[in-house]
Formats: C-alpha cells, structure tokens, sequence
C-alpha cells in the first residue's frame, strides 16, 4: 500500500517498520528470489501514438520532464538518446493529471518524430482530449494503438548484466528499453498484440500482473490514477523528481510554477511512501481518506 504521509509520520513509519527498497522478492514465491527473467502483461496501461514534425514540441510545453531529451540529444547517434522518458502532465493549479511514459520510435534525429505515450487505460479518453485541446494547429498526429500491448519485465540477475541483452530483444520488439524511473524496475517491452513475449526474451516466463503490483508497492512506485487521483497528487509529493520525471532546466510548461517555487524552497511536508501491515485491518479502524 501506499500511502501519502507527513514528514513526522515517515520518520516514525522508517523506524517502525524499517523500509527498504531494491528486494528483487515478489509474492508467491515462498521467500525465494525471483529466479528467471519474468514479464508482466499490463493491461491496466494503455498508449498513444504522436507522429509529426512539431511532437515533440507539443509536448515540451505539456509535460514535467524534458521531451527534446528523446529527439535531439546526441545528433543522429541513437544510441546516444534515451529510448524512453517518464513524466507527468500537470493542470494549471501544478497538480498530476496523468503520468505518461514515452517511448522514441524513430531512430535519429534526422527522422520525423515519432513517439508512443504511455498511460494509465482508464485515464486515455481523458488524456487524449486534453491533447487535442492543447494541440490547435501543430503539426502532430494523435491517435491510439490498439495494435500494440505492453509488458513489464523483471530480468534475472544484476540489472547491469542484464541490460546487456536489450539491445537484442530491441529488434525483436517494438520498443524493449529500461524502464526510465529508477533501474530496479527493470524494463518495458512495447511488442504487437498477439505477440509472445517468451519468444522475444527466450527463457522468460508470464508473471500475475498483482505480483508486478505488489513488487511496485514495495519499491514505492506510484504508478495510474489509483495511486495518483487526478487533480489531487502533486509531482513533488508523489516523488516524481526521484523517478527522474522532471526537468528543472527546460522552459515553461503548464503547472511548472508550483512544481519549481516548491522545489527552490526545499519544502515538501508530505511525501508517497509504502507502508505494509502485518495483519488485516478493519474498514472502520481506517484512517478519514485512506481505501
């Protein structure tokens, strides 16, 4: 669970239940450490595709983290740019309404940009709209991909090693990158429906996407529109700057104000953080606004 608390709060819940992040543990293993490379389907996400001259443009000015990152870093050297980026898209008051993650497409900068968007599935329709109505008359494509799903990979072994092998599994999938919030997620696959990704990463297993969940959780990864309400959550608070989801440096984009007063201040008085009980609690005994 997570749960967003105080800074005496968190203080108090670190010695209390003495947190860690980086167990490679999921649940129903009995204890055990994961023992192969294991891909979750994530049918709870969803994505768009944006294809024209002024993508990433467009979305310079709507989200939190810095888009040319993906289209400009490194000249035409693909390998030098990111495959992928997380940020969020922020209304005006600076609160998250959507986290996104966007995959590159093409593979230089000489290239028309093309991106995916990742997104929770039942945030899309929403998500969508606010594109177009921020969109008026830049030359972008916004459509969705019912064509293509996504899988969350857990690799086997030191995350170092394993991010050796991406680049063969790359070009047998749409997308197989790092995931671009913090390495001990391991990595996203973007392949076509219908795809088997026991074919794209030989000797990989399907995992229960709720041992993905519960994994997350533990590692303290806020992830859709449950653990981040629309309208509600702030990036900072939300630790969307730990995940690498936002740029200080780049321009102007809307919510930034907030986000960048908060940030040169240094005062978060909440934060996102994982919380686990060792026994069932009853609805009544819960906290006003915890679920």
């Amino acid at each position: 669970m997570l749960v967003r608390a105080n800074a005496a709060l968190r203080r108090a819940l670190s010695l209390r239940l003495g947190l860690r992040g980086g167990d490679r543990k999921l649940s129903g293993e009995g204890g055990d450490s994961q023992a192969v490379t294991t891909c979750f389907p994530l049918e709870h996400r969803a994505l768009l595709r944006l294809r024209g001259p002024e993508a990433a443009t467009f979305l310079q000015g709507l989200l939190t983290n810095d888009v040319t990152l993906l289209t400009q870093q490194g000249g035409g050297d693909s390998q030098a740019s990111p495959r992928a980026l997380y940020a969020h898209a922020l209304n005006v008051q600076g609160r998250c309404l959507y986290d996104v993650i966007l995959y590159r497409i093409h593979r230089n900068s000489q290239e028309e940009p093309h991106l995916l968007l990742e997104c929770d599935a039942a945030a899309l329709d929403p998500l969508q709209k606010h594109l177009k109505l921020y969109k008026i008359r830049r030359k972008v494509d916004i459509t969705s991909c019912l064509d293509l799903c996504l899988w969350a990979v857990l690799p086997e072994g030191p995350s170092e090693e394993a991010s050796q092998k991406l680049q063969q599994y790359d070009s047998k999938a749409v997308v197989a990158t790092l995931d671009p919030r913090v390495d001990i997620m391991g990595w996203r696959l973007v392949a076509s429906r219908g795809a088997d990704p026991l074919e794209i990463i030989p000797g990989s297993q399907i995992g229960n996407v709720k041992d993905y969940h519960m994994y997350r959780y533990r590692q303290g990864i806020p992830e859709g529109v449950r653990d981040l309400p629309s309208g509600v959550a702030l990036p900072l608070e939300s630790n969307v700057a730990y995940l690498n989801g936002i740029s200080f440096t780049k321009g102007c984009y809307i919510g930034q104000e907030l986000t960048a007063r908060t940030h040169h201040m240094g005062v978060i008085r909440k934060r996102l953080l994982p919380i686990r009980f060792t026994s069932p609690l009853p609805p009544e005994s819960l906290p006003k606004g915890l679920k």
